[in-house]
């Protein structure tokens, strides 16, 4: 089949993709379009996702306390020091540091982050994580910053920093996720001092002002040609020397103790702060997406029977499975019953 009549065959999907969650302008010609994108398409979605993320917060805006509300809409993130009391956390804590289950691990520049799914099986012999992931009220916090009544993926996340010399870690580069509000929670197990990796925000940048329009309008027109991956792939990076221009402040770096919980939209644009020295950070992780332009709140695929409880190993399987047909290499490699503190397994990507 000619390339030309493939893509005349593949444009009603690209067509459909574009009311969607999908945001890569190098893989969907219409989406990377730079005459389409001059008139504004890409602008136009970016309009559209926050009046509809907008109008679904106002729905949730009931479960938090109104000081909640107002740090998240002005500052894009919530910070709760303390989360739980000392007892519960205690258990929590000793309870991770003891898990020993299956892992995935993905190297990017100098950084390996490995993942432990709390999916149904692994949370029935952890009581004070199930707690923790089943609390009203951490599900209130992920859901406001969602905008969306979805069921968050849930992890044993660790990140160990510069475990070999000589490359950049990209997650260290200031960035938007997406372009439209998505959730992100970090619930601290160690402590993070400011030159060991911690979570950097840039505080409003989650916010639709006329300047963050222009510059997402700018972006779209040359995504599609960037040389950075993660940019064509709809995931901006911004330069710190940038904001300024955009009315924003430099980025905040959350060194924090142990116990704090972080939740953001990260649509603002955030990045993992630099370390100075080979670190290690371990937290519960938590992130979720759904599709920007729905009208309603739930009906999260994830919250599904067959699927609740089920879906980062379902996750993994079809990654794992799409490459062994040959449909692209799946970056989290397996790395065996770990423990979260376990040294990094470098091995699985020499």
């Amino acid at each position: 089949m000619s390339l030309r009549r493939s893509a005349w065959l593949l444009a009603p999907v690209h067509a459909a993709a574009l009311l969607s969650a999908a945001k890569s302008f190098r893989d969907n010609p219409i989406m990377g379009s730079v005459a389409l994108n001059e008139a504004g398409l890409h602008v136009l979605r970016v309009r559209l996702a926050a009046a509809m993320a907008a109008i679904r917060r106002r729905r949730l805006a009931y479960l938090l306390n109104e000081k909640d509300v107002s740090d998240f809409d002005r500052d894009g993130f919530v910070l709760k020091p303390d989360y739980l009391p000392a007892s519960p956390f205690r258990a929590l804590r000793d309870e991770v540091a003891a898990l020993a289950a299956p892992a995935r691990e993905m190297i990017q520049g100098d950084a390996v982050t490995r993942r432990i799914a709390l999916d149904a099986h692994t949370l029935a012999r952890l009581p004070a994580a199930r707690a923790l992931v089943e609390d009203p009220y951490w599900l209130a916090l992920i859901r406001y910053a969602a905008s969306s009544a979805l069921t968050p993926l849930t992890y044993v996340q660790t990140i160990f920093s510069r475990v070999r010399p000589g490359l950049v870690d990209p997650q260290t580069l200031l960035h938007a996720d997406t372009f439209h509000s998505t959730v992100k929670a970090w619930f601290f197990l160690t402590d993070v001092a400011a030159d060991a990796g911690p979570f950097v925000y840039v505080p409003g940048s989650h916010r639709l002002t006329s300047e963050r329009l222009e510059w997402e309008r700018q972006m779209s027109l040359v995504a599609r040609g960037s040389d950075d991956n993660e940019t064509q792939e709809g995931s901006f990076r911004i330069r710190p020397n940038a904001l300024g221009a955009l009315g924003l402040p430099q980025p905040r770096r959350f060194a924090v103790p142990a116990n704090t919980l972080i939740v953001a939209d990260t649509m603002g644009f955030h990045a993992r702060g630099t370390s100075e020295q080979p670190s290690v950070r371990i937290e519960i992780w938590a992130y979720g997406r759904r599709n920007p332009f729905l009208l309603w709140l739930g009906g999260d695929p994830v919250a599904m029977p067959l699927i609740k409880g089920r879906a980062v190993p379902f996750f993994w399987a079809a990654s794992d499975l799409g490459e062994r047909l040959g449909l692209g290499r799946n970056p989290w490699r397996p790395a065996g019953v770990l423990t979260p503190g376990a040294p990094a397994s470098l091995h699985l990507f020499n």
